[in-house]
């Protein structure tokens, strides 16, 4: 009878009067779900999707009971709503004044997580049966508790049982918002939680919160309260709610303290082994409804550990993909195109009936394996659709005798095959014929990927978020230190050869010394203080989420207030350094071309009065332009989703914006800051001069010079520049052009995007690249167990 709902609805709906988008805006289901089920294309059909609906269209008795009859209801089958999670006192009037930005944020999220499951290809050619069972009970607290009942109350049982086309329907059937979603690896929790959100932003409507995925493994609970963590995820992902409300908290901020977000936490058993008590203990001191998904060992390791299972929640535990699952889904993955005149290309028919009839261990190995929808995935990437691989060598006994030795096959196979050609979405990007970069070869793409796997691995914990600032930051001290030093000196070399050919009478030889000293004299200067910034944990460069305001209005964007002391006293003491370089240089310089011995009294005497002068002039002159500057940033307003591209598209016109504060401030507070010091040193120091001329000459040099050598020194679009784009492809570490390579990994479906970041499409891929990037290492060695003598 599902087919009648669409012809009924719309019936109703032509009745009242109505557009699917006035339908959509009374009921809070959106347009693409009504369209869905008006033309007959929607096969999950809801019942509290359909009450929403006759809600909205004000259906009689008669009505609902039609409609609670198409979708599968029984014929009196009453409306009964579905109580939402518990609201906080006092948190009614704020969530009404955020309601417009949650919405926005609610259409951000479903755009961004249903441009994933495309990517994933989820329903092609249709969803694979995702299912679970309740999860144990010493893993869930008790029903009373889950229900929120109060005292001496007997809680009735909540009927968890469901599949992937009923996320939100089951999760809205738990009273207190908490659910722990379980389940060994593979075994569909990623596709889960997206599902989940999707589903349950097609009947969102204030005031419900907004579901947002979070990847957990990030978080430290014993560094960071699990409030501040959120607001900074959501900080990172959603710049636009850096706004400021009224009372001067950003919004998402405020969407967190009024309940307006739903943390959907992905990925407990990825936190750091020893975090993990703490972590579970952190999220039981609170009372946020929130979903949890774990594998179950690590979870149920927690609960051990800790005494009490996540407080309130109920449980879930995903099950296994059955034999029947496979045959109906995975023969239709193969297309008749694929298959060839002689019939090759449809052996998953031959393979399934294999494991059907078959009790060898090896049909029950594969049978293992292909339990989960990650290596159903693997599977099909590899053998569906591709003429001239078979998918009956899956059964040969001598080349996988193991579980293992088949998964590894097929992550091992994952990368080469969707590497072989190109992506059709990829053939539209834009470029003109004969100017589109190479397709990266199977063995390129592999080697790349697997370096940057390798470098999410940290000495005290692994990273998953594999954002294009932390590339850089994955290096050692040493390289990063190299960089920033070859990068400045040669900025203020190129400087100071161009001021001094266009505004002095030096000739070109004497131009080109000059540059030739005063670049490594800088770079030294600036690879000095990164040293120190880095020392004290500031190396890994946040890319830059300001502008630069130079008006007093008021656009509803929030003022940063001043950067700290220390972070001023810093770019003074570096441009201390760097002017009493710049004095040395220009001492050698003198030497070289007047004869004058650098160990000459007068010499001597005037070089140290210059280190003294130049230092003082460059170090104010940092001091005070750097300390102003933080007093005209203020956040980037950001209105549409984070991408990673669109993060650094943003970063790089900021430090466009820098540059063109920086290079007329740092030029008129050392040309101006040098008459001044002069003036005020000539009285103790004897006669000295600092005309009007030289002053500007030499403003030019250190504002053009130390603005472009601060940029790609101290910000993390510069070491974007500087690390990734020429220093990794040099040494072939990285392709030329990382931004599009980590784009084309995306689209080719290695990789996901969660907000700014991309992510590896599943842990046990990461952990494979990885692995394979470090035996290939010159000085990789197994590790070796001997045995008792």
């Amino acid at each position: 009878m599902a087919d009648q709902l669409g012809p009924l609805l719309r019936r109703l709906r032509t009745g009242a009067r109505l557009t699917q988008e006035q339908l959509s805006e009374r009921s809070g289901v959106s347009v693409r779900t009504i369209r869905r089920l008006e033309t007959g294309n929607a096969v999950d059909h809801r019942l509290g999707t359909v009450n929403r609906l006759a809600d909205a269209l004000e259906a009689g008795p008669e009505e609902r009971r039609r409609l609670a009859a198409v979708v599968g209801g029984a014929q009196d089958a009453p409306h009964v709503p579905v109580p939402p999670p518990p609201v906080r006192p006092g948190t009614s009037s704020v969530r009404g004044a955020l309601a417009d930005h949650a919405g926005e944020l609610a259409r951000e999220v479903a755009r961004r997580w249903r441009r994933e499951e495309e990517q994933r290809r989820v329903h092609d050619p249709f969803p694979l049966p995702v299912r679970w069972h309740e999860a144990a009970t010493e893993l869930t607290d008790h029903s009373e508790n889950v229900q929120r009942l109060e005292p001496g109350a007997t809680a009735g049982r909540i009927d968890l049982s469901g599949d992937l086309r009923a996320t939100a329907e089951v999760y809205r059937r738990i009273r207190s918002g908490r659910l722990v979603v379980l389940g060994r690896a593979g075994s569909g929790k990623s596709i889960l939680t997206i599902r989940f959100v999707l589903d349950f932003l097609d009947t969102w409507a204030p005031p419900d919160p907004v579901p947002v995925i979070f990847s957990i493994a990030s978080w430290d609970p014993t560094a960071t309260a699990l409030r501040d963590w959120l607001i900074g995820r959501l900080l990172r992902d959603h710049p636009h709610l850096a706004r400021r409300v009224p009372s001067g908290e950003t919004l998402a901020a405020a969407l967190v303290d009024a309940d307006l977000i739903l943390p959907v936490l992905d990925g407990f058993d990825e936190i750091a082994e020893g975090l993990r008590c703490e972590a579970l203990e952190a999220l039981n001191a609170t009372s946020l409804p929130l979903v949890l998904t774990s594998r179950r060992g690590e979870y149920a390791e927690a609960v051990r550990a800790t005494g009490t299972p996540l407080i309130w929640a109920a449980g879930i535990e995903l099950a296994d993909l059955t034999l029947d699952d496979l045959t109906a889904y995975l023969p239709r993955t193969t297309r008749p195109a694929a298959r060839g005149d002689d019939g090759s290309g449809a052996g998953w028919d031959a393979v399934l009936a294999r494991l059907g009839d078959g009790r060898t261990p090896v049909c029950a190995n594969l049978a293992g394996v292909l339990s989960t929808p990650l290596m159903v995935i693997l599977a099909r990437t590899l053998y569906s659709g591709a003429r001239d691989r078979d998918p009956a060598e899956l059964l040969d006994d001598r080349r996988f005798p193991t579980e293992h030795a088949l998964e590894e096959h097929l992550l091992a196979g994952f990368v080469p095959t969707v590497y072989r050609g190109r992506p059709a979405e990829r053939s539209a990007a834009g470029h003109p014929a004969g100017r589109r970069d190479p397709d990266p070869s199977p063995e390129q793409a592999q080697r790349w990927l697997g370096y940057l796997a390798h470098r999410l691995v940290l000495p005290d914990r692994e990273r998953h978020d594999l954002a294009w600032w932390h590339i850089a930051g994955s290096l050692r001290r040493s390289t990063r230190l190299t960089a920033v030093l070859l990068a400045s000196a040669l900025c203020v070399a190129v400087a100071d050869w161009i001021v001094d050919l266009l505004a002095t009478p030096l000739r070109p030889v004497e131009v080109l010394v000059q540059g030739a000293l005063m670049g490594p004299v800088a770079g030294l200067a600036f690879a000095a203080v990164y040293g120190v910034v880095d020392a004290l944990g500031g190396g890994v460069l946040e890319p830059s989420r300001v502008r630069l305001r130079l008006t007093g209005a008021r656009d509803g964007v929030g003022r940063r207030p001043a950067r700290s002391f220390t972070t001023r006293s810093a770019a003074a003491l570096g441009g201390f350094a760097l002017g009493a370089g710049c004095a040395c240089a220009f001492a050698l310089e003198r030497a070289l071309y007047s004869g004058v011995p650098l160990t000459d009294d007068g010499a001597l005497t005037v070089t140290l009065v210059n280190v003294l002068a130049f230092g003082l002039i460059f170090g104010l002159a940092a001091g005070l332009v750097f300390g102003l500057m933080s007093v005209l940033e203020a956040p980037l307003d950001v209105t549409s989703a984070a991408t990673p591209a669109s993060l650094l598209a943003a970063n790089r016109a900021a430090v466009r914006r820098q540059i063109a504060v920086l290079v007329p401030l740092l030029t008129l507070a050392i040309a101006g800051g040098g008459r001044l010091v002069v003036g005020l040193l000539r009285g103790f120091l004897g006669p000295m001069n600092w005309g009007l001329t030289d002053g500007l000459v030499i403003g030019a040099v250190g504002g053009l010079g130390g603005a472009f050598a601060y940029v790609f020194s101290f910000t993390a679009w510069g070491h974007w520049v500087v690390l990734v784009r020429l220093w990794l492809p040099l040494t072939g570490k990285l392709p030329w052009d990382t931004a599009a390579f980590l784009d084309d990994a995306y689209r080719r479906g290695v990789l996901r995007r969660t907000g700014a970041v991309h992510q590896f499409r599943h842990t046990r891929l990461q952990h494979h690249l990885g692995r394979l990037h470090r035996e290939r290492r010159p000085e990789y060695a197994r590790a070796r167990l001997t045995g008792p003598r």
